[in-house]
């Protein structure tokens, strides 16, 4: 054919229509979830639908930077689908083996000046979408939810560390900011929205009211994020599917490290809820461990007020005895690397094997950074962690499997009401762990009943469940306290058996070959679990109920089939609990044996030193007797310090027979780090028992120097009554350098040390000092002066007392004879007029040497 004939011909045929770009994308999940996203007039729409009933209406979708608005003037760019597959393991959570699958579609869109991917994921239990774009400053998202305004809704209202009660209203009526998870009901579908994947690389968000929707709000007006930003996450389905999710895990960064063998979660003797005093009482908290030690558990957290003059030899005590000791701090505490750096690895150092951290209270991206880098270092050192005063669970337990719980709940501590206690199941729980500490027997409100309480530890999951009440309430309550001692905190099944969040749960979790139901209720009902997820055969079904008044739960036995139902009668705010195990003739009870460590004595000597200079040797030697049963694999050495050495092998025995003793003697070389330092001598055995006297050894500085200051001295213990001991300036408040110049009867004092009674502060002098003199008294700071007295010590000796000294006025001279003193000791107590501002100052307090 001709050149010609061909331009005539595509003159005369009439041309081939433009294919129109899309403008509609369906993602459909392996189960009957799908999201439909739509990009009209240049803005784009998500909606969720469930078996083709829409769940969530058409809400808008993009993000603004400050280079770019990404929710309007958008154009389709491209399309890309994939299948993602997962299986993993968790350390806690409804169940510890995880698949998913799931489907991806990536979907590119351009504005006029930047791009950006929608990445959206459909699953058998909801969907969920994040944006990926090149780093950026993010100044909002446009992402929102939309649901009829006829649907229920429990929501939260917003507050940054979770503790509000929920609200029962609808989508329409709703008003406000809200916290995650909010759950909706469409007809007879539900919708859980949260969020997932939240680090320190964006920033958390919660839910505003806006028009018909609820628009994600981020926690800062601006959000660095280097390339995408957490996963907009809704849990579709009906109320079993969506309470018993693993969505927010699934969508998770994988875990950070593989080993997870020293993560162990467990039941914690707690003692701050029902005496908020004790956890500064050493002598308390051994009857906290000895109690733990008595029914198996195996922790003790050891809360608010703890010393570090003690906890060392509490952790001794209580891992001779079975029991692990966790340590609650303030997030405060570690909000440095510096301090992540030094507070960490003692407490790590001392035996402790996890941390309370409280107070985070923020959603904003410095605190999730901070979240990142204590995650880091706690990892590093192999420290568990519970976060109180937190945001809610986003995954975080499956990227750091050492996240044992979370709060972020109004838990024990604030005396919820009970009516609130169902809708957690299918809300705050269904996110992650929750730290609700429960089981109040005798302390708090008592509004709901004993089985209530003791049901509770079943319907919420916590790896670390923290019980509320005293050893003497649950000693009180022994059939309560039976059952509570055969729960695990570790599941490898859940089920939701019946529920509605306004009025009752009851939940089946299953642990090995044993099933545990809890079931709640805020009026009286009869709490049905019907057994149908039991197999075939009999089965022994052990139930703890209400008497007919509040006192201990009663129990019932009964063999049932998995045809049965086991119904409960519960009285208002009542409930249930029972343990199901298959059935064999003459079996009585599904209870195992509670593990009990045997009774070892560990004797070390030296017991204590005097000085032992850098590089010096000490000869320690330890006796290991065993007590009334044999014990297996019996290691016994000596454990070098931190820039010590240790020379002497171990001491091994297969076994010890009752009564039997092995012993060994190890040669340490002292380490350069001066101050007191324990010399431990450990003997283990059996499962990971761990038994730890110390030898209390001592490295001492350099005897000061003729006219040294005792504020430039190394500090060889000290303690203070509020905030830290200040060098060179007053006592502030709480946090280190916020005092002012050491100022007593307006005259400035560029030297000393500022202190807040009760305070001690000891420096070594080596009985190389003759006199300490000093002018003492209450820094003008102080609006309101207390009264205190002043005191010296030589090597626990009293060699000075001021007496009260009330109010402001000239500073006092004071001149104390020294001569042969060790350790120097400067003492300010408490003249008990009731004030709380004693700011006491020793102004250049000097030594004649």
């Amino acid at each position: 054919m001709s050149r010609l004939l061909v331009l005539v011909l595509a003159l005369l045929l009439p041309a081939a229509p433009a294919v129109a770009a899309p403008t509609g994308w369906t993602v459909t999940g392996p189960g009957q979830v799908t999201a439909e996203v739509a990009l009209t007039s240049g803005r784009l729409t998500l909606a969720v639908k469930r078996q083709g009933r829409t769940v969530l209406q058409p809400a808008a979708v993009g993000l603004t930077t400050t280079a770019a608005d990404l929710s309007q003037g958008l154009t389709f760019t491209g399309r890309s689908d994939r299948v993602v597959t997962d299986r993993y393991a968790m350390t806690t959570g409804k169940r510890v083996q995880r698949t998913t699958r799931m489907t991806e579609t990536t979907l590119g869109f351009r504005a006029a000046n930047g791009s950006f991917d929608l990445v959206v994921r459909a699953a058998q239990d909801g969907i969920a979408y994040r944006y990926v774009l090149a780093p950026a400053t993010i100044t909002a998202e446009a992402s929102s939810f939309t649901v009829a305004p006829d649907a229920k809704a429990w929501l939260l209202p917003y507050n940054a560390w979770y503790e509000a009660n929920r609200v029962r209203t609808t989508a329409g009526e709703a008003s406000g900011d809200f916290g995650y998870p909010s759950l909706f009901q469409a007809g007879q579908d539900f919708a859980l929205l949260t969020e997932s994947d939240v680090d320190g690389r964006y920033a958390g968000s919660r839910l505003r009211k806006s028009g018909s929707g609820f628009q994600v709000v981020l926690a800062d007006a601006q959000v660095q994020s280097t390339g995408g930003t957490p996963w907009r996450t809704a849990i579709v389905g009906d109320l079993a599917t969506v309470s018993t999710s693993t969505l927010v895990d699934d969508l998770a960064t994988p875990a950070k490290y593989t080993d997870t063998s020293w993560i162990k979660p467990g039941k914690v003797a707690w003692s701050w809820l029902s005496e908020h005093a004790s956890p500064s009482d050493f002598a308390r908290q051994k009857q906290y461990v000895d109690f733990a030690a008595r029914n198996g558990w195996e922790y003790t957290l050891v809360d608010e007020g703890w010393s570090a003059a003690w906890v060392p030899e509490l952790i001794r005590y209580a891992r001779a005895r079975g029991v692990e000791i966790l340590l609650w701090m303030r997030w405060s505490d570690l909000d440095t690397q510096q301090e992540r750096d030094t507070v960490l690895p003692r407490v790590k150092q001392w035996g402790a094997k996890g941390v309370k951290l409280d107070f985070m209270e923020s959603d904003s991206q410095d605190r999730y950074r901070w979240y990142d880098a204590v995650l880091q270092k706690t990892a590093e050192l192999k420290l568990m962690v519970n976060f109180h005063g937190s945001t809610i669970p986003h995954g975080l337990a499956r990227t750091w499997p050492h996240v044992l719980s979370m709060e972020a709940v109004r838990g024990a501590e604030n005396s919820p009401p009970a009516a609130n206690n169902p809708v957690q199941f299918f809300t705050r729980n269904v996110a992650g762990s929750m730290d609700y500490t429960p089981v109040s027997l005798e302390t708090g409100t008592k509004e709901a009943t004993i089985a209530h309480e003791v049901a509770l530890p079943v319907v919420y999951e916590s790896g670390w469940t923290h019980f509320a009440d005293g050893p003497e309430a649950y000693e009180r309550h022994p059939q309560a306290l039976r059952y509570l001692d055969q729960l695990p905190t570790v599941w490898d099944e859940t089920r939701l058996l019946d529920g509605d969040p306004d009025s009752h749960a009851v939940v089946a979790r299953r642990s090995g070959d044993r099933w545990f139901i809890g079931g709640i209720a805020t009026r009286e009902r009869t709490l049905r679990a019907p057994l149908s997820f039991l197999g075939s055969g009999q089965w022994l079904v052990e139930t703890v109920r209400d008497p007919a008044t509040r006192a201990d739960v009663v129990r019932d036995r009964q063999v049932l089939r998995s045809t049965d139902t086991l119904a409960v009668p519960a009285r208002a705010n009542g409930g249930f609990a029972a343990v199901i195990c298959r059935y064999s003739t003459g079996l009585q009870t599904c209870d195992q044996p509670i593990r009990q460590v045997p009774r070892t004595t560990l004797t070390v000597t030296p017991t204590t030193t005097t000085d032992t200079p850098p590089g010096s040797r000490l000869q320690v030697a330890g006796t290991f007797t065993n007590g009334d049963r044999e014990i297996r694999d019996v290691s016994l050495t000596a454990v070098a310090p931190e820039g010590w050495t240790v020379s002497g092998p171990a001491v091994t025995r297969t076994a010890l027979a009752p009564g039997e003793s092995v012993s060994g003697s190890w040669q340490l070389t002292a380490g350069t780090e001066i101050g007191p330092v324990d010399v431990p001598v450990v003997a283990t055995f059996g499962d990971g028992v761990h038994v730890e006297q110390a030898v209390k050894a001592f490295v001492p500085p350099p005897v000061p120097a003729n006219g040294a200051q005792v504020g430039d001295l190394p500090f060889m213990s000290e303690s203070n009554g509020w905030g830290p001991v200040e060098r060179d300036r007053s006592n502030g408040e709480s946090d280190g350098g916020d005092g002012k110049a050491l100022s007593i009867g307006g005259v400035t004092y560029a030297k000393g040390i500022g202190v807040h009674a009760s305070s001690e502060v000891s420096v070594y002098l080596g009985r190389g000092c003759e006199h300490l003199t000093a002018r003492i008294g209450l820094d003008d700071e102080t609006e309101q002066p207390g009264s205190v007295a002043f005191q010296v010590y030589g090597d626990d000796t009293p060699l000075y007392d001021s007496g009260t000294i009330t109010g402001k006025g000239a500073a006092r001279p004071i001149d104390v004879d020294v001569t042969g003193v060790r350790m120097l000791s400067l003492r300010v107590t408490d003249g008990g007029d009731g004030k709380n501002f004693d700011h006491a100052d020793w102004a250049e307090p000097t030594l004649t040497c």
